[in-house]
């Protein structure tokens, strides 16, 4: 049996905000921005070539915003996606070499913390 992730909640204060930043600066893909109801917005965004994708939106997790830390997304080329990041006004670190791949990080407007991780080449 497979057992897959493919939603991630990410906990914002402003969720038009938070959408924008994804899409427009980080390249995220808006699949849905649906209002269920009035306290209920459900907004799924995913990474390009990515199986999983986020949700933000409003009623959707008691988590409070920024505390969303850690996740972790693998990319061909840490340069580029510095470089990318950057190009677009997103504050990241520069690429970390670490003997288990190069690594970036950023967080979104609300503190929530991503980390971008080149794989090292397999021998």
């Amino acid at each position: 049996m497979d057992w897959k992730i493919e939603l991630v909640t990410i906990p914002v204060t402003d969720v038009d905000r938070a959408k924008a930043f994804y899409v427009d600066k980080v390249g995220f893909n808006a699949d849905h921005d649906h209002q269920v109801n009035e306290g209920l917005r459900f907004v799924q965004l995913t990474p390009p070539g990515s199986a999983c994708s986020i949700c933000l939106g409003t009623g959707i997790t008691d988590m409070e915003p920024g505390t969303q830390r850690g996740v972790q997304v693998v990319v061909d080329d840490a340069d580029a996606a510095f470089a990318s990041l950057t190009a677009a006004g997103v504050e990241a670190s520069p690429v970390q070499d670490l003997e288990w791949g190069r690594f970036v990080t950023f967080s979104d407007p609300d503190g929530n913390t991503w980390s971008l991780q080149q794989l090292p080449k397999r021998d």
